[in-house]
């Protein structure tokens, strides 16, 4: 039996089920998209890569926002303050805060959340740009059909 190439496989629609090394979190995402994304068909199988970076970076997002809520935006730095002879620890030294490294990484996230959702139409901008497409499309469709009238 010959396999089709990738593209074409599954009628080259994205799968339903979302692919097994992806988490739990990104697997959700996959599940709540697809069905959207497949309804407006501007997405094909080949687009799979940017459908599974824009999941895994929700769940990317969703722990690091967990991170902070745990511990904080920014933490305070401490330096012990010990006995010069006997080393025993007298107390600690503030040194100021630092931010929580989970606060660049949501960062990250969420502008990769943003770059792709709008390739995909899931922001607004984004899906009133595939409809300012699709109507350009629609016109041209018309004049090319108009001037074969005229011209045929």
């Amino acid at each position: 039996m010959v396999k089709n190439p990738y593209y074409q496989q599954n009628n080259g629609l994205l799968p339903s089920d979302p692919p097994n090394h992806l988490g739990t979190v990104s697997r959700e995402v996959w599940r709540k998209i697809v069905p959207f994304l497949e309804s407006t068909n501007k997405v094909q199988r080949i687009d799979t890569f940017l459908v599974e970076t824009y999941c895994t970076n929700y769940e990317i997002y969703k722990i690091a926002y967990e991170d902070i809520k745990q511990n904080g935006i920014q933490q305070e730095m401490k330096k012990p303050i010990q006995a010069q002879g006997s080393g025993e620890i007298l107390g600690e030294q503030s040194l100021g805060f630092k931010k929580n490294p989970a606060v660049a990484t949501m960062k990250d996230a969420v502008d990769t959340l943003n770059k792709i959702g709008v390739q995909l139409g899931l922001t607004p901008k984004g899906r009133q740009e595939l409809m300012e497409i699709a109507s350009k499309q629609a016109d041209n469709r018309e004049v090319k059909d108009k001037m074969k009238e005229f011209f045929g």
